[in-house]
């Protein structure tokens, strides 16, 4: 057992070498992909503040109870960021193996299959990970962003398991990614949709009944309710201890549920041959 799990630690190793490799070859990236999230923000920040009293916004506070919608905007797209760094590191890696015709002997390695998906994110997530660090430090001294760093642990502590249920997703998109063989358009509208139903730029309760009972059956939904809840002091849609128990319960059920999607999918789409093509 303990060799088992000691390759595939060196296999996902070995695979984040590989996407650091590649990373350095494009320095200015790294730049950008701090930058890039400021500049999105700007627009929608100084929006806001043209519809806000004294820097607080009253209707966002009727649904929310905080007016500060600038700092709820900003962790919901920190978080999101986690969500795109999954699809994109697992759908969009898949289908650039299929396109360079290297998948198929990636796959003939004594590796499983789900090893392989989960070392094409570690980098992507590690990445993000600093680039959130980077936004939040700009946010602060620019925007004036504010969160109660007292609660930050228990905030880490909920991330965790909601971190760990995006990789169910992340599992089930790939295997429509290898079915349709097509990554962009996945991706996009995945990520798009995804976080739109899970309240990442505003409050899901302004959903009509037919969409908040979507939202509400989405655990990522409840990631970004409780942290809000921790670091922001928003009303929570449930007992806060409620929202981090379900994001448990569906850590383990996503990421079951996607992984025997993947394997499914993937052996459906060798028995039609098309693993190779795309």
């Amino acid at each position: 057992m303990f060799d088992f799990l000691r390759h595939q630690l060196r296999a996902m190793a070995g695979i984040f070498k590989r996407d650091f490799k590649i990373f350095l070859r494009y320095p200015l990236n790294a730049l950008f992909r701090i930058i890039e999230p400021v500049l999105w923000f700007a627009p929608v920040f100084f929006m806001g503040k043209g519809f806000a009293v004294d820097g607080q916004n009253v209707g966002f506070q009727a649904y929310t109870g905080t007016g500060d919608f600038v700092s709820f905007l900003l962790l919901g797209t920190i978080l999101s960021s986690y969500v795109s760094s999954v699809f994109w590191g697992i759908g969009f890696s898949l289908k650039n193996q299929m396109t360079t015709g290297v998948l198929e002997s990636n796959w003939l390695t004594p590796i499983p299959r789900i090893t392989h998906l989960v070392g094409q994110t570690l980098f992507n997530v590690l990445i993000t990970t600093f680039n959130s660090i980077g936004v939040f430090v700009i946010m602060m001294v620019f925007f004036g962003v504010n969160f109660d760093l007292t609660s930050i642990g228990a905030a880490i502590l909920t991330i965790v398991p909601m971190l760990i249920s995006i990789y169910g997703f992340g599992f089930a998109f790939a295997a429509l990614v290898m079915l349709m063989r097509e990554a962009n358009t996945l991706v996009d509208a995945g990520n798009f949709i995804v976080n739109t139903l899970t309240g990442a730029n505003f409050p899901v309760t302004v959903f009509p009944r037919f969409l908040m009972v979507i939202s509400l059956s989405l655990p990522l939904t409840y990631g970004y309710d409780a942290v809000r809840g921790l670091l922001l002091g928003t009303r929570t849609l449930l007992p806060l201890h409620q929202e981090q128990l379900i994001l448990v319960i569906f850590m383990v059920v996503m990421v079951v549920f996607g992984a025997w999607v993947f394997i499914w999918l993937e052996r459906y789409c060798r028995r039609l041959g098309t693993t190779g093509m795309h």
